[in-house]
């Protein structure tokens, strides 16, 4: 009788619903708590890194900091200058090479590529790339350039760089491109334009905040490699040669090698150039949002 009565049905249903209700608010709770503790210790540990970054590295900031090379073992005053520049001419040969291979395979996966085999290894190669350790990149060039050249030069710097930009430029430049809605194409089409004038005139001009962004963060991305650096580049206490040639002074490498001696004056300038690199990295990273809000907001 009470099975079949419909009463005694409708009365249960609730109260089996509302004890899978009661669950899933704990676990909720709890799933919550959990990711704001999370939360708490992960911004503790990097706020402190920053704070100790910060505090060491402006005690390292000196007046001719950028106007004289890296001093010698044991020795005071110097700077960084030289390996600021140094950095500036890796950085800039790098993004120089990977920018233009880049932008247009990108444009390939996403305009002629799209669903063909090619294009599937093209993406599975550029994921591996992502995901490659940089101090791999380095032994490749390190074999590619530096052995065969028989010296280490900021041109094999510059292309350990490039290998590590491409595959970022690749995938913004792909995504981007892929967000363009295809009645644009549509349009292009519409009036005779060939396709290459329809990616020219209106899929980059589209696409170009989001392309512009993908330079930004593989720029911020290669600015502050060592280990690749380190088997192709490595560093020099003076002036680099206008060819390159030869050891390049460079930030990373510098950082590297002056947080462990035992000199202070060379950990001081460490700190100072760890500084300058984290400040670099957050003002690219801050540009690259600026320049993508627009397009988002679309």
């Amino acid at each position: 009788m009470d099975a079949s009565n419909p009463m005694t049905t409708a009365n249960a249903t609730p109260r089996r619903t509302g004890r899978v209700r009661s669950s899933r608010r704990v676990a909720d709770r709890v799933l919550r708590t959990a990711c704001l503790i999370a939360t708490i210790v992960g911004a503790v540990v990097l706020g402190s890194i920053l704070l100790m970054l910060i505090v060491q590295g402006v005690r390292g900031f000196t007046p001719g900091m950028f106007a004289h090379p890296t001093p010698g073992p044991g020795s005071e005053g110097g700077g960084i200058a030289n390996a600021i520049l140094g950095s500036l001419v890796l950085t800039g040969i790098g993004i120089t090479i990977a920018t233009p291979i880049g932008v247009m395979a990108g444009t390939y996966l996403a305009e002629y590529g799209r669903f063909s085999k090619i294009a599937g290894v093209i993406r599975f190669l550029n994921d591996i790339l992502l995901s490659a350790p940089s101090i791999l990149i380095g032994l490749f060039v390190y074999t590619l350039m530096v052995r065969p050249m028989g010296t280490y030069s900021g041109w094999a710097g510059g292309v350990a760089l490039a290998i590590i930009a491409v595959p970022v430029i690749v995938r913004t430049t792909e995504d981007m491109m892929r967000l363009v809605p295809g009645t644009l194409r549509e349009a292009g089409a519409a009036l005779g334009a060939p396709p290459s004038t329809v990616i020219i005139s209106v899929t980059w001009r589209a696409a170009s905040a989001g392309i512009v962004t993908g330079i930004i963060l593989a720029l911020a991305r290669i600015a502050g490699e060592t280990a690749p650096l380190l088997f192709t580049a490595l560093n020099n206490n003076s002036w680099f040669s206008p060819d390159l040639m030869g050891g390049v002074a460079n930030l990373p490498v510098m950082i590297y090698q002056f947080a462990l001696s035992p000199y202070p004056n060379w950990q001081s300038l460490a700190w100072a150039g760890a500084l300058l690199i984290t400040a670099t990295i957050l003002v690219l990273s801050i540009i690259a949002r600026l320049v993508i809000k627009p397009q988002m907001s679309r």
